[in-house]
């Protein structure tokens, strides 16, 4: 049967990958970017569906997509303040799976970030818990959450922090063992791959994931 894959988040680090891996695996008939403005990808199987995360009841049908991988993010420096990060990193998130869902979708993908913890000092780490902790609640078929550290790879947007932070970290993943191994720095490709991976299981129920995966 013909399969669909909703894709949010398409224009940053990992969604940029992860749509070029989903259209390079033939695994979906159709891959659905969901965006405030159109993408200019040049295959048939890409259609755009335009809207705003704030209202996306509204969409109703453009949602329906087999399998729903959510790729939204920002910093707490980009977003400006503790209640817009929270608006992206747990409202959007929540809200589009529940959207999609009620649209039929059967399996939730997401990435989100190592360290979450409901009860951490810090704002970053409860956002993303309270979000994972709400998505998992969705009654989806399978939710996999994908709990990446530092990502390394070329952004559109600058990050002069973070990209110092890329040079330096690669230095001490081989100083991360054990179960400090989860926060190694890792590409945007891997976790690109990871997702892809994840959607082609056939598993039910909330799964976790660090990377590597079996790691």
């Amino acid at each position: 049967m013909p399969r669909i894959a909703l894709v949010a988040g398409a224009t940053g680090l990992v969604g940029q990958l992860l749509v070029q891996r989903l259209l390079a695996s033939g695994a979906y008939d159709r891959i659905k970017l969901l965006a405030r403005r159109a993408l200019s990808i040049d295959d048939a199987r890409i259609e755009n569906v335009i809207g705003d995360y704030s209202d996306l009841g509204t969409l109703g049908k453009s949602l329906q997509a087999d399998d729903v991988f959510c790729c939204l993010g920002t910093t707490l420096k980009k977003a400006g303040s503790r209640a817009a990060f929270e608006r992206v990193d747990y409202q959007m998130v929540v809200d589009l799976a529940r959207a999609a869902h009620a649209q039929g979708a059967k399996q939730f993908l997401v990435v989100s970030a190592a360290g979450t913890a409901e009860h951490s000092p810090s704002f970053y780490s409860r956002v993303k818990a309270h979000m994972e902790r709400d998505v998992s609640a969705v009654g989806y078929d399978a939710v996999h959450i994908v709990r990446p550290a530092l990502l390394i790879g070329a952004r559109e947007e600058s990050r002069p922090a973070e990209k110092i932070s890329q040079m330096i970290m690669p230095l001490f993943n081989p100083l991360l063992i054990g179960s400090m191994k989860k926060y190694r720095s890792v590409r945007g490709e891997d976790v690109a791959d990871a997702l892809l991976q994840l959607a082609r299981r056939e598993t039910r129920g909330v799964h976790i994931h660090h990377l590597p995966l079996g790691g």
